[in-house]
């Protein structure tokens, strides 16, 4: 039987020479690769109680979306800013090169929701970070963060100290 990171596909030197990239469409595109990475998630969520799923653009839409519907719980989605049609309550955050902005509807979660953030990578958490403090701004409380891949050479768990994580797989290296 294939483990999950039998599909991930590794492509070495990409974006830049000495970076090996993993591709998780690889997991999308196999429809045994797909049902094992939502079983993984699933697994990493039994016992843990909660209320809404949140998931960031875009692959946090493709994972979270169906543990959501499994689970019988709504899904939150976190987006790039402008991208949202209501009024919206935003954090700006630190990329290799620059700054970038997410932002969630200001009526998203409400005060006391336990929530579930669920994303395809871990790399050097500034993201996950940013969403974190968007969740508790609105008054919801981060219970658990699940990731198909981490990255454990960039320690983007350093970024997450105090929160639970859990990752699918877990790459030694950046």
């Amino acid at each position: 039987m294939k483990q999950l990171a039998d599909y991930v596909k590794s492509i070495p030197d990409f974006p830049e020479p000495g970076i090996i990239f993993r591709d998780v469409t690889t997991i999308l595109q196999d429809a045994d690769g797909l049902h094992l990475a939502i079983d993984k998630l699933l697994e990493m969520l039994h016992g843990v109680e909660f209320d809404v799923v949140v998931g960031p653009e875009a692959r946090g839409f493709i994972f979270g979306m169906p543990v959501a519907y499994v689970d019988h719980k709504s899904f939150v989605p976190i987006r790039k800013k402008g991208k949202l049609p209501r009024e919206t309550v935003c954090a700006k955050y630190d990329l290799e090169y620059g700054t970038a902005e997410i932002e969630i509807h200001k009526d998203a979660i409400k005060p006391g929701q336990k929530v579930v953030i669920i994303d395809d990578l871990i790399a050097t958490g500034g993201t996950m970070a940013a969403i974190i403090r968007l969740i508790e701004e609105l008054g919801g409380e981060v219970v658990k963060i699940c990731f198909i891949m981490e990255l454990a050479g960039l320690n983007g768990r350093e970024c997450l100290k105090g929160y639970d994580v859990d990752s699918a797989i877990v790459y030694e290296g950046k």
